[in-house]
């Protein structure tokens, strides 16, 4: 009796181990199975390609003073135009004919186009809705061949670091089936380089900065139109987001802190060799739901 109440601690000092262990090793496991749960990192995320339209400035939290917008807008009667039903059938089938034909050329042609079309065709994504009409984009179209070329250099050097190191070999491996790869030549044959920029706030009279509501979602919108008055006009692009050329680009074409690059387009009429790969749509059926 007296052996085992001296031993009593020494067992007491072992189930403690014990639990310890195997509490570490449960821990462990648990930390194990969340880490599994996450999100594989992506290191090819470009910074200035992550949507931060959800969250307003943090300084201006609770901050309601005046953003620069007018506190009463006047209203003005509108009517729209209404077609017949058939009419309207008719324009709409034949939009659709002609977006459908939309392809993303990456040969293009070095022949000028008409300064005023590209004029005309940036009016027409201006007209896009924005949160708070704020209209948060920046079109900045580059025509000389020296900065056309500079840009070409940035975006190649990052493409390539690219396609070899971030992208993964799956990214990489889809795109070989389309023939693509970081050299690009079009960004100096092109005659022009539409670069858009999404202004992630804006600045009021005072200096302090004025939150563009969903100022991702808005600019994206524009593009999407552009991409459609580019159709419209005959000329031709290839949507392009270079990863992690943004702050370079920024600074070459001196664009202010509040700018991050969105997309840039190419934009111009096809070489007469240019070819495109036999791609085809998903059907209606399949991209549509009636509920």
């Amino acid at each position: 009796m007296a052996l085992f109440s001296s031993l009593t601690p020494v067992f007491i000092a072992i189930i403690c181990v014990l639990i310890g262990v195997i509490m570490k090793k449960t821990n462990g496991e648990k930390e194990k199975r969340d880490t599994k749960s996450k999100h594989p990192s992506r290191p090819w995320v470009d910074e200035d390609l992550k949507d931060g339209t959800d969250h307003p400035l943090e300084e201006e939290e609770g901050d309601e003073e005046w953003q620069g917008l007018e506190e009463n807008v006047a209203h003005v009667p509108f009517a729209g135009e209404r077609y017949s039903e058939a009419e309207m059938i008719k324009r709409s089938q034949t939009f659709y004919e002609l977006l459908n034909k939309r392809r993303s050329v990456r040969f293009l042609s070095d022949e000028p186009v008409p300064r005023e079309v590209i004029d005309n065709v940036i009016r027409t994504a201006g007209t896009s809705p924005s949160g708070a009409h704020t209209e948060p984009w920046t079109f900045v179209v580059v025509q000389d061949p020296d900065l056309k070329h500079k840009i070409r250099e940035i975006v190649e050097e990052e493409e390539e670091i690219n396609y070899k190191k971030r992208m993964g070999d799956r990214w990489v491996n889809d795109l070989k089936r389309l023939r693509t790869n970081w050299i690009k030549e079009y960004l100096d044959t092109a005659p022009y380089l539409i670069l858009i920029f999404k202004q992630v706030y804006g600045q009021l009279p005072n200096g302090k900065k004025k939150t563009h509501y969903y100022n991702e979602i808005s600019v994206s919108i524009a593009c999407g139109i552009l991409l459609a008055a580019l159709q419209n006009a005959g000329l031709y692009t290839v949507t392009s987001t270079p990863l992690n050329c943004g702050p370079q680009l920024r600074v070459l074409l001196q664009r202010p802190a509040n700018e991050k690059l969105l997309l840039l387009l190419p934009v111009g009429y096809p070489k007469k060799d240019a070819t495109v790969p036999a791609l085809s749509r998903k059907p209606l059926e399949d991209i549509m739901v009636v509920m």
